[in-house]
């Protein structure tokens, strides 16, 4: 067997500030979980959302680790500079999600009925998950691309808001199956549609970028992304205006909240939520748009 060279194993994973932020990922993740599991607890959907994006995050922190301290990831089929700041941003918007639901819902000033010991320990694991989306972001920040700076296309701008655009189509694919009643005109359909497709191709980008495949594609990628972005600003748009009007218009919904509607199955508080979000992804897009004009595709790194 050939010698590759240098040491076999990296210590720069480890006492670099980008494996400093990944030590203490696994740290807090850990301490979070553990905290929650031990005496915290959780209940409902909410509470098993948290536990599996903190046990998550942790298990792929560690996965990352050892295969930057062992060079284990130079026998992977990714473009490992890809996974990583994918992971970083996908990280850090479960974790701030995790670390808002959380304490909103299990959290008590009181110790009433709960007891003291565990609402102490709920507030340890609601702290805790701060600071490990404190470090999530922390990772995002030091690897993001700089200016001038050859780098992998999910660490620059527009890589990174290809994440938070299918995260945010998660959040109105939530509140559409909760009662929204986007069926009940042709209009509203044409909105899931526009979510749906959108939400697809973009993880469709994503996973080239992250597996290192788009060099094999037949047609130029980074063109192709450039106007697939234009198109979904268009989209976006036409939801934007759409959504709204067959919503919140008294021709065919409702502009105010029922009176008698109940709260958390409410078929207009999911309404709002998704114009809300709408809005939120039409302006990514197009911030999307706007930084895709001054990057360049790297798919090996």
């Amino acid at each position: 067997m050939e010698s590759t060279g240098g040491p076999y194993l990296n210590t720069a994973a480890l006492t670099s500030p980008v494996g400093i932020a990944r030590l203490l990922q696994m740290t807090f993740g850990c301490t979070t979980f553990s905290l929650v599991a031990h005496q915290g607890g959780f209940s409902a959907a909410y509470g098993t959302f948290c536990m599996f994006v903190w046990t998550f995050c942790f298990a792929i922190t560690v996965f990352i680790i050892t295969c930057e301290f062992t060079h284990l990831h130079s026998c992977l089929s990714l473009s490992w500079g890809n996974f990583t700041a994918a992971f970083a941003m996908l990280a850090t918007l479960m974790s701030i999600t995790a670390a808002v639901i959380y304490p909103l819902y299990f959290v008590q000033v009181g110790c009433y009925p709960i007891g003291c010991e565990v609402r102490d320990f709920r507030i340890a694991a609601s702290v805790f998950a701060g600071l490990l989306f404190v470090t999530y972001a922390t990772e995002v920040f030091l690897t993001r691309a700089k200016p001038g700076q050859v780098t992998s296309y999910m660490a620059t701008v527009s890589g990174l808001l290809k994440i938070v655009q299918a995260f945010v189509a998660c959040i109105i694919f939530g509140a559409l199956v909760n009662d929204s009643q986007y069926g009940k005109y042709v209009a509203t359909q044409w909105c899931v549609a526009v979510y749906s497709f959108c939400f697809v191709v973009t993880v469709v980008v994503v996973a080239f970028s992250v597996t290192g495949k788009t060099a094999l594609l037949w047609f130029p990628f980074e063109r192709s992304v450039v106007i697939y972005t234009f198109g979904a600003v268009l989209l976006y748009t036409s939801a934007a205006v759409i959504w709204p009007v067959f919503c919140f218009d008294s021709k065919y919904g409702s502009p105010r909240r029922p009176g008698l509607c109940a709260k958390g199955k409410c078929p207009w508080d999911s309404q709002l939520v998704i114009a809300i979000f709408t809005y939120v992804n039409l302006l990514l897009y197009v911030l999307d748009l706007a930084y895709s004009q001054r990057i360049r595709f790297v798919s090996h790194l």
